[in-house]
């Protein structure tokens, strides 16, 4: 499913910088055809995005295995992204990074809830300072999290790590389980957990850029959250009205009408850092409450954004990630009510073909992260350039 390698700046083949392989999860060869997909090591890291449909406890155990001494970190999604040809389902993508171009130092985060945000960040800080004696001469870092998509945690995770990695640019995606929200895994050198989460702090010779992209624009049309359960992220009243039903109102719709491409055909942003970030609803309750995919709070003002025409703007906005050089490949998290969006209006053939064109690959995620803020209906992700001397 994967594209042909294809020369990039510098000389360096784009495969060369980041191998990947996306083979089908039913395949009964499928961890030998991700090893022969992702080619001849040594590795620093390897990242397997697993769809729910694959047995992932068993598939990761295997896995670990396979690739010499490299971390092996992974998570389920709710879709995969394959190099060269966009958005798959039903499949298993692996992603490594040669050791010729990264070095990386990766932490498991167990049991979120009971976790301080000061422990959190004391951890982050050691690792960075390991990753940066053992690769002083890899000048280019990030980091990326993999988060347990339903441990409703990503927003205190992604502030304390931010916190402890400085000046080092965080983005990441919450695990996924399809569009059945029922759950969500992450792994680590063939260990499953759940309400946990994997960061990679990595360092790299090539150059980098962490991108955040998403196709809203704020309207004039604003609300107030004025009674909701925080800890729970349950809405269940705007402007001191029926949440569901005062959402129905200001659409024009009644209650029974909306569903998931209601929300995401129609999302919810706040300003934050001096710009707006989407704060997505991922469902109606059954007492007419709106559950959020991330952080809400009484006094909080929603505004209702509309979109731009989603293949276009992302078209643009990876094309002026290359408007110097092009990226030789791009690892992204793109949020599944994008997808949802694009399959609605009969635009997923489109985005395929922009994904693929751009050299994107990774996973379609319940949420996304990016340097201390966990948002919604974005897509996150890092550039990776050719390195001028190989």
């Amino acid at each position: 499913m994967d594209g042909p390698p294809s020369p990039s700046a510098g000389g360096v083949d784009s495969d060369a910088i980041l191998r990947t392989a996306c083979v089908d999860c039913d395949a009964p060869d499928l961890i030998d055809q991700l090893d022969k997909g992702l080619g001849t090591g040594p590795f620093s890291l390897v990242m397997i995005f697993c769809s729910p449909a694959a047995p992932f406890e068993r598939l990761l155990a295997e896995a670990q295995t396979r690739f010499g001494a490299a971390p092996v970190m992974a998570c389920t999604t709710a879709g995969e992204i394959a190099m060269g040809s966009g958005y798959a389902e039903d499949s298993v993508l692996a992603i490594a990074l040669p050791e010729d171009f990264f070095e990386a130092e990766v932490l498991l985060f167990g049991n979120l809830d009971e976790l301080s945000g000061d422990d959190l960040t004391q951890q982050t800080i050691r690792a960075r300072a390991a990753l940066s004696q053992r690769a002083a001469d890899m000048e280019h870092e990030f980091a990326f999290l993999m988060v347990d998509g339903l441990s409703m945690q990503e927003d205190r995770l992604a502030s304390s790590l931010a916190a402890g990695l400085g000046p080092t640019q965080l983005f990441g995606g919450s695990a996924g389980d399809g569009v059945r929200f029922e759950h969500t895994f992450v792994a680590l050198d063939g260990v499953c957990y759940e309400r946990a989460a994997v960061m990679a702090v990595v360092r790299s010779r090539c150059r980098l850029r962490v991108f955040s992209v998403n196709h809203f624009t704020p309207t004039d049309l604003r609300m107030v959250v004025t009674r909701a359960d925080p800890s729970r992220r349950l809405v269940y009243e705007i402007n001191a009205e029926p949440a569901a039903r005062e959402l129905g109102r200001l659409l024009g719709k009644d209650t029974h009408q909306i569903d998931t491409f209601t929300f995401a055909d129609n999302p919810m942003v706040v300003r934050l850092g001096g710009s707006h970030h989407v704060r997505a609803i991922k469902r109606v309750t059954d007492d007419g409450a709106l559950e959020f995919f991330s952080a809400i709070d009484e006094g909080l003002v929603l505004t209702l954004a509309e979109a731009a025409h989603i293949v276009e703007h992302l078209d643009q906005q990876l094309a002026a990630l290359a408007s110097d050089t092009p990226p030789a490949a791009i690892l992204a998290c793109d949020c599944i009510l994008r997808r949802i969006e694009a399959e609605k209006r009969q635009l997923k053939r489109p985005l395929d073909e922009v994904l693929a064109r751009h050299k994107v690959t990774g996973f379609s995620t319940y949420g996304e992260q990016i340097n201390g803020m966990h948002v919604n209906q974005t897509m996150t992700g890092v550039a990776f350039y050719a390195p001028e001397d190989p």
